[in-house]
């Protein structure tokens, strides 16, 4: 369902090729271990499971397979995206919306908030989760991709603090693990973890389309997450 229509932020959608390469990239198992975590941090969720900035419902997905209970909403700006976001599973709804706005839902009435790589709209996780729901945070960690230098961003070192930092007011944080491992990837997956981020809007720049061109062998790289739990207040 697209609640925005022509009031899609200019420049924030993932495009189509960035969907394509992401679903192609996380099909693979290469992302597989923060997936397993974030089913296991929200297993016990019931009731609605909203995830702001969905994707393609990867994440979204596993977290459903792990509580039987709950229902998901995938909430997303790029309209191609949740039309994947859709398909994922049998429990699980999707509207495009920029999470910068409030969000078209009822206080208080979702179990769990889940937020992963996208914008933090800490008002408004508050406002739709119930007393004590349950908001989880996964955001990649300095060393994450750090083989691949600056075909992909960096990541600020600070980046935890700013986040505890932001939703402090809304949210007490109760646990924050890591999910870290090296994993091989070919040159078409390096191709897809570039193409599938934001750096695919600059692939123009720093000559970084010939570098990606030149790969022809694996690349062995570290994938590298932090996964922030935090009660409401």
């Amino acid at each position: 369902m697209n609640l925005l229509h022509a009031r899609i932020p200019a420049g924030t959608a993932d495009t189509a090729p960035m969907v394509a390469a992401r679903a192609d990239f996380l099909a693979s198992g290469a992302y597989r271990a923060l997936a397993d975590e974030l089913a296991r941090v929200c297993a016990s969720a019931d009731g609605l499971v909203i995830d702001a900035g969905a994707g393609t419902g990867y994440y979204l997905a596993h977290v459903l397979d792990a509580a039987p209970a709950a229902t998901g909403l995938a909430l997303d700006v790029s309209a191609v995206a949740l039309r994947r976001a859709a398909r994922a599973h049998p429990r699980l709804g999707a509207a495009v919306w920029n999470l910068w706005e409030r969000w078209p839902v009822g206080d208080g009435v979702a179990s769990a908030v889940l937020n992963v790589f996208a914008p933090r709209n800490g008002p408004e996780f508050h406002r739709v989760l119930r007393p004590g729901g349950l908001l989880t945070v996964a955001a990649p960690a300095p060393d994450h991709l750090d083989e691949l230098g600056d075909l992909v961003l960096s990541v600020d070192e600070r980046k935890d603090e700013r986040l505890d930092a932001t939703l402090g007011a809304y949210f007490t944080r109760t646990n924050r693990t890591s999910v870290r491992q090296r994993v091989e990837l070919t040159p078409q997956q390096v191709r897809q973890a570039v193409e599938m981020g934001p750096t695919a809007f600059h692939l123009d720049r720093g000559g970084r389309r010939e570098r990606l061109d030149a790969l022809t062998e694996p690349q062995v790289v570290t994938v590298s997450f932090t996964v922030s739990t935090y009660r409401r207040v």
